[in-house]
């Protein structure tokens, strides 16, 4: 654990510069809109360690997969959001002397992520070789108010000299990915255009053939007058650039300030990219810096009216909540169903920006009680519009009869992820999508979702497993064999118990939505059992057939959920006992050793246990997770959640607030030692899970909200805010009170410690606790 940013409600501060912790930092105060993001690089030149990032969503190339032995069902290629035109370049020369921290002398720096208002900020004074001392003041946003454009003030006060400064804006779209499997570059120059005082250039992405037009106008000032200036164009392979030079007084501040448009051919027709882009960013120019940044303002201050939460008391773990917050809302904003979340989000290149099962097991739940109800259908529906892909990718792995198989890593429905033990064993993935379609529907009640989408889906995904089963004439019961569970520090087991479970659950709660569809919706399910030739009788026996004979691995004495054959055969170590020096043990130890070994990665039984939490008792649920979580080392930022979740659900409450706040200051603190690769962002939602789920108690049983909070003896209170089927509620919990406002037109009625209450409108009702 790593506690080098200042605590601070609302910014994450870096004060003094270590290159060292550069690259960890680019990715903690990395920003972005939903529709592109960027690590928080400099504007102007260091030759310092570095990872360059500009990423715009769903913008993506299928980089050749590269292995040492193929495989047949191999995925063809690894797809990967790329790095995209760096937007933010401000080349700096002071009297013939390049500006470059890792040359000069840094007398003081700051750095802050403003998470509140949505910007960025840089102060430092540095001294150049040549003597020259400068104070420098940088802000920069991505517009949350307008997806398309984000603004840079970069302003320069000489402190010790009068002379020269010489500004270079530019867009430099000949760049790569750091992760390129062939160290290829995937942007091809189209068209490029610099001009007075902007600049503008098209680039093609190979294969996939987006189009990207990426442009800048900007303009200076001194003494907050403008200035006219002169410059000259410069056009480089794949670059555009202004050349201006100023002069200078010693104490006179001259800011430039730089405004980019980003826009592509998944919104605009290619033959008016240039034209629009041209209007945007001059647009946004017209408007100017300060209204714009004060549009940026607004726009997050109604992100965090609907999501924020609040904790009185503890400023660590305020700072951890809100980050994880802030990060997703600027990754995902729900309006486009081709677009989703990557695990990285805008944060760094690793998993390739693609989308994994972890945004219908983390994610789903904080869109659907932050935001909008379309923004976690659109979720879904990104799925079911991936369907025929999820088809084809079963097919290619000798399934039929239109069973399917979501990939475990995609951008367009294929399936990409290049590890075998993966690729081929990791199918409980298709679990996860049968749970988000449940989770959806019984949070919102939309049960029409349905008939229109979802039958198709969980029928898809049903035939999968009931291909995949096989029946053991041995136990007499069906078995799942060669898989790799949540848990992967396990591969090819047999009988992982959460691989098993969810797939007899995703059977019959696919025979249950038949019976639904079939009663609310007779001509809808005709289309589906027509479109997919269902043969319902067929089916259903045998899937019945499974539900009922579906070996579940437990050991009898030690009254356990077992998480595959085989796990008590293992050297029974426990993480207690690890040597600190060799944590995280994935850096440490090869792979044979970590296989051979009884640790777990990330919740695994456990992650059953909190999907279907109803289905055990807390004596049961009590057992495992006294034996699970004293040999689960949460070397994934998806393990500490679920564990503080379920802590709390059986009353562990000191146990709930560590494993909370390793989840919140996972990146923060950096307890993994690789934020530099990017931050965690699908695991953040973890996170909200941990107070929501956790400490809130939170829960939809039978259509109503129930409520059995507690809170953490650090606190002096904590408060959220839920939607929940057109109603908001503000809910606060301190030590001696639940108090929860209806801000709703209606009535609300709810159970709070197992009692039912009804809420009317606008009522604000303190119950003690």
């Amino acid at each position: 654990m790593d506690t080098y940013y200042k605590l601070d409600e609302w910014n994450i501060i870096e004060e003094g510069f270590d290159p060292d912790h550069h690259k960890a930092s680019e990715s903690i105060f990395s920003i972005g809109n939903g529709r592109f993001g960027q690590r928080a690089n400099f504007e102007e030149n260091y030759t310092g360690q570095s990872l360059q990032g500009n990423y715009i969503a769903g913008v993506y190339y299928p980089d050749k997969t590269r292995v040492g032995w193929w495989k047949n069902g191999y995925p063809e290629y690894f797809a990967k959001v790329l790095n995209a035109a760096n937007w933010i370049g401000i080349n700096i020369i002071i009297n013939g002397q390049e500006l470059d921290l890792h040359k000069c002398k840094i007398d003081s720096f700051k750095r802050i992520l403003n998470m509140k208002e949505g910007f960025l900020e840089r102060l430092f004074t540095a001294t150049l070789e040549n003597g020259n001392k400068i104070k420098v003041h940088v802000k920069r946003f991505i517009s949350l108010a307008d997806n398309q454009i984000a603004a840079i003030k970069y302003s320069i006060t000489p402190i010790n000299f009068d002379g020269e400064i010489t500004f270079i804006p530019y867009i430099d779209v000949d760049i790569k990915n750091e992760d390129s499997n062939y160290d290829e570059k995937f942007w091809t120059e189209v068209e490029k255009e610099s001009l007075l005082k902007e600049g503008y250039i098209i680039a093609r992405t190979k294969k996939t053939k987006f189009h990207v037009c990426t442009g800048m106008v900007f303009n200076i000032t001194q003494d907050h007058v403008s200035v006219d200036f002169s410059s000259e164009s410069i056009e480089k392979k794949k670059c555009v650039a202004n050349k201006t030079t100023i002069k200078c007084k010693k104490d006179q501040e001259t800011v430039i300030y730089k405004y980019v448009a980003n826009l592509t051919s998944e919104y605009h027709k290619k033959k008016k990219l240039l034209t629009k882009t041209k209007k945007c960013v001059k647009d946004a120019a017209d408007i100017g810096f300060e209204i714009l940044l004060n549009n940026q303002i607004n726009a997050w201050k109604e992100k965090w009216k609907e999501s924020d939460i609040i904790i009185e008391g503890d400023i660590s773990a305020q700072q951890g909540i809100r980050f994880n917050i802030f990060q997703l809302n600027q990754t995902y904003t729900g309006d486009d169903p081709r677009l989703n979340i990557g695990p990285k989000g805008f944060t760094g290149e690793k998993y390739g920006g693609s989308t994994y099962w972890d945004t219908e097991a983390y994610c789903l739940p904080f869109y659907l009680s932050t935001a909008d109800n379309n923004v976690a259908r659109n979720l879904l529906k990104y799925r079911y519009n991936h369907l025929e892909k999820a088809i084809e990718n079963a097919e290619k792995l000798g399934f039929t009869d239109n069973a399917a198989l979501y990939p475990m890593v995609t951008m367009n429905g294929e399936e990409c992820h290049n590890e075998w033990e993966i690729t081929f064993e990791e199918i409980h993935r298709n679990g996860a999508m049968a749970y988000a379609i449940y989770n959806y529907i019984n949070y919102t009640g939309d049960s029409s979702y349905l008939a229109d989408y979802g039958l198709e889906v969980l029928i898809a995904i049903s035939k999968f497993w009931a291909q995949r089963v096989n029946y053991s004439n041995n136990k007499k019961q069906y078995v799942i064999l060669g898989v790799t569970g949540p848990n992967e520090y396990e591969n090819n087991v047999n009988n992982n118990w959460y691989t098993n479970y969810i797939a007899s659950w995703t059977l019959k709660y696919t025979l249950e939505s038949i019976e639904f569809v079939k009663k609310s919706s007779p001509e809808n399910y005709k289309r589906i059992v027509e479109k997919w030739n269902f043969n319902e009788a067929k089916e259903k026996e045998y899937w019945k057939d499974i539900i009922a004979k579906m070996y579940l691995p437990k050991d009898e004495n030690l009254n356990i959920i077992l998480q595959q054959d085989g796990y008590l055969d293992k050297e029974q170590n426990l993480t207690k006992d690890l040597d600190i020096n060799i944590r995280p043990i994935n850096q440490n130890w090869s792979w044979d050793k970590i296989l051979r070994s009884v640790f777990i990665k990330q919740a695994d039984v456990l992650q059953g246990i909190f999907l279907f939490e109803k289905d055990f008792d807390n004596e049961t649920i009590t057992r495992n997770f006294n034996f699970y979580e004293e040999r689960t080392v949460h070397e994934s930022s998806l393990s500490a959640c679920i564990h503080s979740i379920i802590a709390s659900k059986i009353g562990k409450q000191d146990k709930a607030y560590e494993l909370y706040l390793q989840t919140a200051r996972l990146d923060l603190d950096d307890y993994n030692k690789e934020v530099d690769e990017g931050c965690h962002i699908t695991s953040m939602a973890g996170t909200w899970m941990s107070i929501v789920n956790g400490f809130g108690g939170i829960r939809v049983i039978d259509n109503k909200l129930h409520l059995n909070p507690y809170i953490p003896k650090q606190w002096k209170s904590y408060s959220f805010k839920i939607r929940f089927r057109e109603h908001l509620l503000n809910i606060k919990v301190t030590k001696k009170a639940l108090e929860i406002y209806n801000n709703s037109e209606n009535h609300i009625n709810i159970s709070v410690k197992n009692q039912d209450i009804r809420i009317n409108s606008e009522e604000n009702l303190i119950l003690s606790l």
